[in-house]
């Protein structure tokens, strides 16, 4: 049986190449497609290559980082044919794109924007390079209408869920995320790993630490990220092996 995974990068939009590559190693079929140039604005979740990969496998995963992971989630909830899904530092919401003064959801859906958390534009990040997990909080807080709008049904995903999370996360609460995610998902197949010392990008075995993407406070170290990595790696295998 074959396991074409699709491999989501986040904001940075430079696709995981290396971690494309340490999947590959273990027998897995895998594409790590760029998928956006500047904008993350209502992005059309049909838009991703899922057929590409059900046509040569038995089995589909997807998995992404930060914004990817909030592209699996969603994805997760609308294909029937995926599998298992797996969220790095995951999104428990649909957030806001802003440009120019307007805000729009990152994704779309047969043609419709999903309801997204707006951002508070008076909200801005007193520390230097710019942390922004307090700033999540913070919109959540400003918008809990929007946001119970936003909540991604995880729940509607029947297959197997795997979210890792660093307790050092300052791009968002990627910790909090995973935990509403897990607790709205009741019996189904879900496994929430924490690394209390990691941050935003943690590293597997064989990756190099990922470096692009706007400046900002990613948390964690480069011994907490790989150590947090290397304890995750055989769980992640684990579950791709289903």
């Amino acid at each position: 049986m074959s396991t074409g995974i699709l491999l989501l990068h986040g904001s940075s939009g430079i696709p995981d190449l290396d971690r494309a590559r340490i999947l590959q190693a273990e027998g897995y079929d895998v594409l790590a497609p760029k998928w956006f140039d500047e904008r993350v604005s209502e992005i059309p979740l049909e838009s991703f290559p899922l057929d590409e990969l059900a046509a040569r496998n038995d089995r589909l995963v997807v998995m992404g980082s930060s914004f990817g992971a909030e592209a699996a989630l969603l994805l997760g909830t609308v294909d029937d044919r995926i599998e298992v899904v797996v969220g790095f530092a995951p999104a428990a919401h649909v957030w806001a794109w802003s440009e120019n003064g307007v805000q729009t959801s990152h994704w779309s859906w047969q043609g419709e924007p999903l309801p997204f958390v707006p951002f508070d534009t008076g909200w801005r990040p007193t520390d230097d390079p710019p942390s922004y997990v307090d700033g999540y909080r913070h919109h959540l807080k400003m918008f809990p209408a929007e946001a119970a709008a936003a909540r991604i049904p995880a729940e509607r995903f029947k297959g197997d869920l795997l979210l890792m999370a660093g307790g050092d996360d300052k791009v968002w609460p990627s910790v909090e995320f995973a935990e509403q995610i897990a607790l709205r998902r009741g019996s189904l197949e879900t496994r929430a790993m924490i690394g209390a010392q990691a941050g935003h990008r943690f590293v597997f075995p064989g990756e190099e630490p990922k470096t692009g993407g706007q400046a900002m406070a990613r948390g964690g170290s480069d011994q907490a990220d790989r150590a947090f990595g290397a304890r995750a790696w055989p769980v992640l295998l684990e579950v791709l092996a289903g």
